[in-house]
C-alpha cells in the first residue's frame, strides 16, 4: 500500500500525495473528517481509486506511531 503514496519535492511542497497526483494524504483525511464518505470522494475525484483509501489509512497510522505527544 505504501507504494501508492509518493513524495516529490516540487509537488504540493513535498507533502505525501496519492500515486503522484496532486491530492495529498491530508486532503483525503480532511474530507473524511469533514463527513464525506469514500463514495462521495470518489465521485468528486474520479482519479482516485478505492484502494487509495487503504493506503491513506496505512500511511497515517504509520506516521501516527512516529509522533510522541
Amino acid at each position: 500500500m505504501v507504494d501508492r503514496i509518493t513524495i516529490e519535492p516540487g509537488k504540493r511542497s513535498g507533502q505525501p500525495c496519492i500515486r503522484g497526483l496532486r491530492i495529498t494524504v491530508w486532503d483525503v483525511l480532511g474530507w473524511l473528517a469533514a463527513g464525506m464518505n469514500e463514495e462521495q470522494i470518489l465521485t468528486d475525484y474520479p482519479e482516485l481509486e478505492p484502494a487509495d483509501f487503504r493506503a491513506v489509512f496505512d500511511f497515517a497510522a504509520r506516521m501516527g506511531r512516529r509522533i510522541a505527544l
